[in-house]
């Protein structure tokens, strides 16, 4: 037995409880490793096409002029660096910022100077650049690089968007060859299976972890834009 504590009165049957309880813990790691380490042995993906996005200053307190373009491969800082985009579920039919994305990408732009020491990292939404970097503005999102794609098929293609303009919230990786060539490695949605709706990609979110520490769990709770 490891004892994590040093309390006093911790009764028989809660320290074999724990006992119990941390080598599930330690099975579970394991095999969250295992999954990582399938994950990074994936066969070299398709090519995909040099998808254009708008893109406006690298600083939301400047405005939002001028607007320019930028494809998908000058997203790649560096030769060898992978490319992690988050599709931000905004735009099109979906009128207002999804909150569960919302909560995930104020994470992320919490953690994005840590991120760019081993990747690059974008946030790309079908919303227009305007209003994509307003909500960018009221959220604080200062260390994140915001792309809309409304205009091109990379949401579509990438399956975080319908032919009705439905949206999704993706995470996607992709690398680049050599030649330039960008290819697709990875990519994850909430929905895993019929009975799996949205438990997909939470594990890119502390907020469900540490929730799942305390005995009522994370039971129905939801984010929203202001409480």
């Amino acid at each position: 037995m490891l004892r994590q504590t040093r309390l006093p009165d911790e009764s028989a049957d809660y320290l074999a409880a724990r006992e119990e309880l941390r080598l599930a813990e330690i099975e579970l790691m394991r095999h969250r490793e295992e999954v990582a380490a399938r994950r990074r042995a994936l066969p070299a993906g398709p090519p995909v096409d040099d998808y254009v996005f708008l893109e406006g200053p690298a600083d939301l307190d400047t405005g939002d002029a001028p607007v320019r373009k930028t494809s998908l491969s000058e997203l790649f800082t560096a030769p060898d660096r992978p490319l992690i985009v988050y599709h931000l579920m905004y735009g099109k039919r979906q009128t207002e910022p999804c909150p569960m994305c919302t909560l995930w990408v104020d994470g992320f732009n919490g953690v994005a100077h840590h991120i760019a020491r081993n990747a690059d990292f974008a946030v790309a939404a079908a919303a227009a650049p305007a209003t994509l970097r307003e909500h960018a503005r009221n959220r604080g999102w200062s260390r994140l690089r915001l792309l809309s794609c409304g205009d091109s098929t990379f949401k579509y293609d990438l399956g975080s968007e319908d032919k009705d303009g439905e949206q999704d919230s993706t995470i996607s990786v992709f690398t680049r060859d050599g030649d330039g060539t960008v290819r697709h490695r990875y990519s994850a949605h909430p929905r895993m299976a019929e009975d799996i709706e949205q438990r997909g990609i939470d594990l890119l979110a502390p907020v469900w972890h540490l929730l799942d520490l305390t005995p009522d769990g994370r039971d129905d709770w939801f984010p929203r834009l202001d409480y």
